[in-house]
């Protein structure tokens, strides 16, 4: 008869092995939950690539809000982009066809995020005016933006400063609403894109002109902004610190 010696430590050591490498598989399966199966820049090319492990199955997350959200197929993102490829090479850069900033190409992408507000935890909309959120006010020995004039980086004025949006939840001045000098109504301006010059009342944004804050994308809601909103308000911005003016293209030497 022959008998067994079991050695308790190097078995757990396999089982942790078998763990750490089922964990390493769910991980990156769960990885591909978006953006796969991956696409060719070719648009004539039928060629997909999926990968092991293949992508997860279709997933529903419930939201805080109360809705169902519904994971299935990489979510392809299948809007058309205003650029072309400026040459015929795989991983070229590409040129804008229109107005970039508006059209959201390069810096100035946004994602398709939920069309509705963020909300705090007792229910209320996170990010919301001075005039909303009553209970908040501006430090006294801050300089008061509201009222300053908002220039862009050529010195032309784009409106003045109404009010300002913030967040109750990080309790943090988020934007700056800006009534537009041509009175055509009122955009936001992040206050990270901004710089507050107390001393000649003015609000210096050198990412766009003057001349661009009368196309920021506008809010549906007078008093509140919704997820998707926010990424393309900020992402006009940001395609400002490349595609305000035509020499910001270039290169530096």
């Amino acid at each position: 008869m022959i008998g067994y010696n079991v050695d308790l430590a190097t078995a757990l050591l396999y089982v942790f092995w078998i763990f750490f490498a089922g964990l390493i598989w769910y991980l990156h399966r769960e990885n591909k939950r978006e953006g796969y199966p991956l696409v060719s820049e070719n648009p004539n090319s039928k060629v997909s690539a999926v990968g092991f492990p293949a992508p997860p199955p279709t997933k529903s997350y419930r939201m805080a809000n109360g809705e169902t959200f519904v994971v299935e197929g990489g979510r392809p993102d299948t809007r058309a982009i205003a650029a072309k490829a400026a040459t015929p090479y795989p991983g070229t850069p590409l040129d804008p066809t229109g107005d970039p900033m508006v059209d959201g190409v390069g810096p100035a992408a946004w994602a398709e995020r939920a069309d509705h507000e963020d909300m705090t935890h007792e229910g209320l909309h996170k990010i919301v005016p001075l005039r909303v959120a009553t209970g908040f006010y501006l430090e006294s020995r801050d300089p008061d933006p509201r009222g300053m004039n908002v220039k862009g980086d050529d010195g032309v004025s784009g409106g003045t400063i109404k009010d300002v949006w913030v967040d109750r939840s990080e309790y943090i001045a988020r934007y700056f609403e800006v009534a537009l000098a041509d009175g055509s109504g009122t955009v936001l301006l992040p206050v990270n894109f901004s710089r507050i010059d107390g001393g000649k009342r003015e609000v210096r944004v050198a990412a766009v002109l003057g001349k661009h804050f009368a196309k920021v994308p506008r809010t549906k809601n007078a008093d509140s902004v919704t997820l998707l909103e926010e990424d393309k308000i900020c992402g006009y911005y940001g395609g400002g610190t490349l595609y305000a003016t035509p020499d910001r293209k270039e290169p530096c030497l």
